[in-house]
């Protein structure tokens, strides 16, 4: 475990930690949450709460708040996390998301007032928010596909604002979180698994199958932070991509350095930055399908000219696309651009959800994009540079949306450099370092 001594406090394991081996191996063999065995659910709590700590500017402090948010489904996950932060002492605050079903009907099934209803006592409990650990176990994928995207748009506007609180935490270090995904019936049937074989690729791509989890997340992070500087020392002028359906063309822009492990998801083995938007022209392609708010989007084209995506069609989904890209001003802008290897990647197949398959590894490795707003971790200053109007001299996208759409054909990544040479820096789904 991961701990933090209290002062005083004794160094040898807590009393109760044999009735919690035993709490934790009855929750693993009880029916259907029969997905992870006592001594995964214990790593993979360890795991999140490193990832936490990680994503945190400032160390965290004895008695500090974290908001622990997860489904009704990862309760056994939730359950083991809260022993972790106690362990750790922490304050733990837990808090069951709605279920599938409460969203359909808050978005579905409510007045404007209802919908932009703002939860009160928000901003003083952010406030006073060092950590927020997010597991998600969706028991539904397509409850939401009946519902106009313009009213969940404008129920998530509202959710947004108050969640400002705790961007604004994050961008001065205060607040370190996580989000990470437990298996599901609903998952492993859209993804064509049964969930038995689910949860065995999602506990792989998350280390959990590795005798020490933790410290294989540390070496991660350690070796991706090495072909980051390299990148970074390149001080590249452009990048071009090129692979069977694409042939895009962007620059990083000034102030950027490229990202990897930040501790903000588990599992986390892309590189990407947020380019300068304005520069983004030629055609992308994303061939992995895409769920989102309950509608399957694949086969997506678009076709980019100065920073805007002028073109766009779906082999499936296209009206959804269209209107979403409609959204606001920054939709149709690039936030983000990132490549992931394949000889860190542990995802090797569609897991229907992003926070997986935007990891995608496989055969090539994958690169994706992020239409909508760009990551202030990619930022070379201080957080506290970043203003809007910064943003936007810098080339920043601002927008309400982040929707990652990843390609995972086989791919040419060349860089610019600065005196003209081109370089190869990424090929055969790896980095050439």
């Amino acid at each position: 475990m991961l701990l933090v001594q209290q002062p005083n406090a004794p160094a040898s394991p807590c009393a109760c930690t044999e009735h919690r081996a035993g709490t934790l191996e009855l929750m693993a063999n009880n029916g259907n949450r029969a997905l992870f065995t006592p001594d995964q659910l214990a790593s993979y709590a360890e795991v999140l709460i490193w990832a936490m700590r990680t994503s945190r500017g400032v160390a965290f402090k004895n008695g500090e708040l974290v908001l622990l948010r997860f489904d009704i489904d990862a309760l056994p996950l939730a359950e083991a996390v809260y022993a972790a932060l106690m362990d750790a002492h922490l304050h733990p605050l837990p808090q069951a998301l709605p279920t599938s079903f409460m969203q359909a009907e808050h978005f579905g099934n409510s007045s404007f007032g209802q919908l932009t209803f703002a939860q009160p006592g928000l901003d003083e409990l952010y406030k006073a928010t060092a950590g927020v650990i997010t597991i998600l176990a969706p028991d539904d994928l397509t409850s939401l596909s009946h519902i106009d995207p313009r009213t969940i748009a404008a129920g998530e506007q509202t959710e947004m604002q108050a969640a400002g609180v705790l961007d604004r935490r994050r961008r001065a270090g205060l607040l370190g979180s996580t989000v990470c995904l437990y298996p599901t019936g609903a998952l492993a049937e859209a993804s064509g698994m049964d969930i038995a074989e689910y949860a065995e690729r999602l506990a792989r791509a998350c280390l959990l199958l590795t005798p020490d989890p933790v410290a294989e997340w540390k070496r991660t992070k350690k070796e991706l932070a090495a072909i980051g500087k390299w990148l970074d020392g390149l001080k590249i002028s452009r990048l071009h991509i090129e692979s069977e359906r694409c042939d895009l063309t962007l620059s990083p822009g000034d102030k950027r350095r490229f990202v990897g492990v930040t501790g903000r998801n588990i599992p986390g083995y892309e590189l990407y930055l947020a380019p300068d938007w304005r520069t983004v022209t030629g055609v992308y392609f994303a061939d992995q399908p895409s769920l989102r708010w309950g509608r399957l989007i694949s086969d997506v084209r678009l076709e980019f000219h100065n920073g805007v995506a002028v073109n766009t069609e779906a082999g499936r989904g296209g009206q959804f696309l269209s209107g979403r890209l409609a959204s606001d001003g920054g939709a149709r802008r690039m936030g983000e651009f990132s490549l992931t290897d394949k000889r860190f990647s542990k995802v090797d197949r569609f897991m229907a959800h992003t926070l997986l398959d935007e990891n995608f590894g496989g055969e090539h490795g994958n690169c994706h994009i992020a239409l909508g707003g760009a990551s202030a971790a990619s930022f070379t200053g201080p957080a506290s540079e970043l203003t809007q109007e910064r943003e936007a001299e810098l080339g920043f996208n601002a927008s309400a949306m982040h929707w990652d759409l990843v390609n995972t054909e086989q791919r040419r990544v060349t860089a610019v450099l600065p005196n003209g040479e081109r370089l190869s820096i990424y090929e055969d789904g790896q980095f050439q370092l």
